[in-house]
């Protein structure tokens, strides 16, 4: 059976639950990706770099001011002169760190 979730349900998540709904399909997009391999490696990558923050916020261990630390200083980083794999993580990075100070700043 699968569920769907609104999107104003999904705006009423608290900030935990809604971390670990991402993470959730964050993890089963990484996981498709890894096992078809091939050019869904990148794919993989990007989701798979998000998974430890989301794990971290939905323990209710996020640290805003860390977060947003860490958001410029990867905005910084990422360039066109990057490797694929390298470019796919770090935005998957920013993702991550982008959706979490977005709705933390909604409680």
């Amino acid at each position: 059976m699968k569920i769907i979730i609104t999107e104003s349900q999904f705006k009423r998540l608290s900030f935990d639950e809604f971390a670990s709904k991402r993470m959730g399909g964050a993890e089963k997009i990484a996981n498709t990706a890894k096992e078809k391999g091939g050019p869904s490696m990148l794919t993989y990558h990007h989701f798979a770099v998000k998974l430890p923050y989301y794990k971290k916020a939905s323990q209710g261990k996020f640290d805003l001011e860390e977060a947003k630390k860490e958001f410029e200083k990867t905005l910084k980083k990422i360039s066109m002169n990057m490797e694929q794999t390298e470019f796919q993580k770090e935005m998957g990075r920013l993702e991550v760190l982008g959706e979490l100070i977005i709705k933390h700043g909604k409680k």
